[in-house]
């Protein structure tokens, strides 16, 4: 198969202007902003200083920086006690282990997370917004499982046109006529504008909360940035909408309990046109994300709208030879492009 490049990709933008171009980012999208922050190494480091007994045990025992990997191997051996007739004391100490493993991953993308959005150099913030806005005017979406700032902010901050998340405000006083200076307006809850939604967290993201009855999401005030109302939440004992641990079997059991991560999955299996990836490795845990393609693609049957191509970006030869291993999952035509060529941050 032949290497491509990202002007290719664009070529074929061009090219069917008719058809719709969805982009779907990985944590690559963020390392390639700053690999120092949001690489594996980075998380497992910061856990690691915790000096959590247990935690540093599993890091030692689990020659890996993969957190996926490490969290489905705790939830086996919890499985295998039970399997075995292990000791009830010995798998209430696994399933604790793992709780706070998901709970310091979590803390750990907040506290190494920048500050703000203007952390972020105006130049390159700015490129990206391009980057985004190529998909976007398309028509297509963008679908993202990262759990950073950096997508929302960098929309936010840059006005990218027409793009959506689904939040929006309620007025709460709308059973009698109030003068606009006295209606009281909702918190961000999704919802309200999901008809015109564009832009989907598949595995949450850090300023979105289940609030019990509504999904809502954190904003910046006059007073704090986003990321310390955020952490105001988190030290109140409140947690952000999370998808992390587990194959891709539990993940999608976790999205599927949750409306607004339904919603989001439910959008990728229905996307049509073509697909673009940026960051995005397809691991041996996501295999419900090539499921969701596969139902875009209607797996590979002549029926149409539907999902006609992907665009899967790669950095190494050994993610290209891993892309080309498993190319008979896809159901519809694979393209393999350098990633390298892609200027997302207006770095080149």
């Amino acid at each position: 198969m032949k290497l491509e490049t990202f002007a290719d990709v664009l070529k074929a933008v061009g090219k069917y202007r008719n058809r719709e171009f969805h982009l779907l980012l990985g944590n690559g999208f963020s390392v390639a902003y700053d690999p120092e922050i949001f690489s594996y190494n980075a998380l497992h480091e910061f856990i690691d200083n915790l000096n959590d007994v247990d935690l540093s045990k599993i890091l030692e025992v689990i020659e890996t920086k993969n957190f996926e990997i490490i969290m489905q191997q705790l939830d086996n051996f919890s499985a295998l006690i039970d399997a075995f007739g292990g000791g009830v004391g010995l798998k209430k100490k696994i399933d604790a282990a793992s709780a706070r493993l998901k709970k310091c991953l979590l803390e750990s993308v907040k506290e190494l997370h920048p500050e703000h959005v203007f952390t972020v150099p105006e130049n390159e913030s700015e490129a990206c917004s391009k980057f985004l806005a190529k998909f976007l005017n398309t028509g297509g979406k963008i679908f993202s499982t990262n759990y950073d700032l950096l997508l929302y902010w960098i929309l936010m901050r840059n006005s990218v046109s027409d793009h959506c998340d689904g939040f929006g405000r309620e007025l709460e006083n709308s059973d009698e006529f109030v003068p606009p200076e006295k209606q009281i307006q909702s918190d961000l809850m999704w919802g309200k504008n999901r008809d015109n939604q564009n832009v989907f967290y598949l595995h949450g993201a850090l300023p979105f909360f289940d609030a019990g009855i509504a999904i809502e999401k954190e904003e910046y005030s006059q007073h704090h940035y986003l990321l310390e109302n955020i952490s105001s939440r988190m030290e109140l004992g409140e947690y952000p909408i999370f998808v992390t641990a587990g194959d891709g079997n539990q993940k999608l059991s976790h999205i599927k309990h949750n409306p607004y991560l339904t919603d989001c999955y439910d959008n990728l299996c229905n996307a049509t046109g073509s697909l673009v990836t940026f960051g995005f490795n397809f691991g041996k845990y996501d295999e419900h994300i090539i499921e969701a393609i596969n139902r875009a693609a209607k797996f590979g049957r002549k029926s149409f709208p539907k999902l006609l191509s992907i665009y899967i970006g790669t950095y190494t030869e050994d993610d290209r030879e891993h892309i080309h291993s498993i190319e008979h999952k896809f159901k519809c035509k694979v393209h393999i492009y350098d990633a390298k060529t892609a200027d997302v941050w207006g770095r080149m």
